[in-house]
């Protein structure tokens, strides 16, 4: 007898990874950048400090909302075609494993052989097999509102709590300005690279990635800042 072995596949991250990624690249590049902003207009530690809290408090319960209400969206479409799905089960049952073995023809599957896996498919758990096989939506993928609004949350504030860290002992004026521009493309760099590696992705291409979006934006942050400054 053969074997058997684990396998531990990346996609089961997608649900949390996502969102940490979303969160932690938020939290680092908006806080910086208003940090940044609020430094080049000519403002005092205690300004610039006040300006990142709020943002990280701000930005930390945004994304939590934001997150939820997307991904309960996503969830709720989902419950809406499975019930769909429930009742073409319950109301029209031979056409809907027709359906199923159609798909699996779709695939390859000779059409003997898809009628015979649809019809076991169907004896053992219809919407299940509907739900995985014609709506595409398996445990893995499937929607879960908490989760991406506390991972969020969480990875939004630990990002936006680095810059902000930095600012707090760096010296005011232009080394300020630097040193925060600097440790936040330090930062970036480093969850481009955690990211890819959780997610089995090519850790060059998603740090220069990410490093490339968070200094355009810290860059059109911080000219904005200045330009506002000068003019005030």
């Amino acid at each position: 007898m053969r074997g058997t072995h684990s396998e531990l596949h990346l996609v089961t991250r997608i649900g949390w990874l996502r969102a940490a990624v979303l969160g932690a690249n938020d939290g680092i590049v908006s806080t910086a950048s208003l940090i940044l902003g609020v430094a080049a207009a000519a403002q005092g530690r205690s300004e610039i400090i006040l300006a990142g809290v709020a943002g990280l408090v701000a930005g930390a319960m945004s994304m939590a909302a934001g997150e939820y209400v997307s991904v309960s969206s996503q969830a709720d479409t989902e419950a809406a075609d499975l019930a769909r799905e429930r009742a073409e089960l319950a109301s029209a049952p031979d056409l809907e494993m027709a359906e199923l073995s159609g798909i699996y023809q779709q695939r390859g599957v000779e059409k003997a052989t898809a009628d015979e896996v649809a019809r076991q498919m169907m004896a053992h758990d219809a919407l299940e097999a509907h739900a995985r096989d014609e709506l595409s939506i398996t445990n893995v993928t499937t929607a879960r509102p908490v989760q991406a609004a506390f991972t969020s949350a969480v990875t939004f504030t630990a990002g936006a709590a680095l810059p902000l860290l930095v600012a707090s002992i760096m010296p005011l004026g232009r080394p300020l300005v630097t040193g925060v521009a600097l440790a936040s493309l330090l930062f970036l760099a480093g969850l481009g690279a955690v990211g890819a590696r959780a997610g089995g992705a090519k850790v060059s291409k998603a740090v220069l990635r990410v490093t490339f979006w968070g200094a355009v934006a810290m860059a059109v942050t911080a000219g904005i800042g200045s330009i506002v400054g000068t003019a005030v």
